[in-house]
């Protein structure tokens, strides 16, 4: 399958004192798994975790931005909640357009999670393959580390970096929940998209 068009990935939001107002808003949308969870400043999506409980979610949200936690709606919570339910609905388009911000990730793992992005629905990678992609031949593991620290799951879909020998591999680490309960949703994430694993490499 085709990368994403490179304009439909919009950058990252680097300017910090203006891409955030000093709030953070956070939601829930119901999953096969249970609930993701969302969260974003006016202008970006900061953080979604596929299987989080929502008050360690919440805090790791605020820890990372510094920002305070405030309810009620905001036209950019409410983008975040659409592209994530047009997603789990097969929407190829889902997080088009939508502006993500790392906030407190350095250039690495800015560079490693741009190449997860262009990863297309129902195409996957491996760490090595992933390395080569960014110009970084023989940084696999470095490439993990960064792909396991991503902030922003689904929008940045590091559920598409599988092992090398085309298995599985891992998922997210021990963030929230155990290896088995994010592997399988790992897996639910894959055949939502038509991916049959192992997978055989055509590079």
């Amino acid at each position: 399958m085709s990368r994403a068009a490179p304009d439909a990935i919009p950058p990252w939001s680097r300017d910090h004192s203006t891409a955030r107002d000093g709030r953070l808003r956070l939601a829930a949308i119901a999953a096969p798994w249970g609930p993701i969870h969302v969260a974003t400043t006016s202008r970006s999506v900061v953080a979604i975790s596929v299987f989080s409980p929502a008050d360690l979610f919440a805090e790791d949200a605020s820890r990372r931005t510094g920002l305070e936690l405030v309810r009620g709606p905001s036209v950019m919570l409410d983008r975040a909640v659409a592209a994530i339910e047009a997603f789990l609905g097969g929407d190829p388009a889902a997080f088009d357009g939508v502006q993500l911000d790392l906030v407190d990730r350095g250039s690495w793992d800015e560079t490693v999670l741009g190449g997860v992005r262009q990863l297309a629905r129902g195409e996957v990678t491996s760490y090595g393959r992933l390395a080569r992609r960014i110009g970084k031949p023989g940084a696999a593991r470095a490439v993990g580390g960064a792909v396991g620290r991503n902030p922003i799951g689904l929008a940045i879909p590091c559920h598409r970096v599988i092992a090398g020998d085309g298995s599985i591999g891992g998922y997210g680490g021990a963030w929230f929940g155990t290896r088995e309960q994010l592997l399988e949703i790992k897996r639910e994430l894959l055949s939502l998209e038509g991916v049959d694993l192992p997978a055989r490499w055509i590079d």
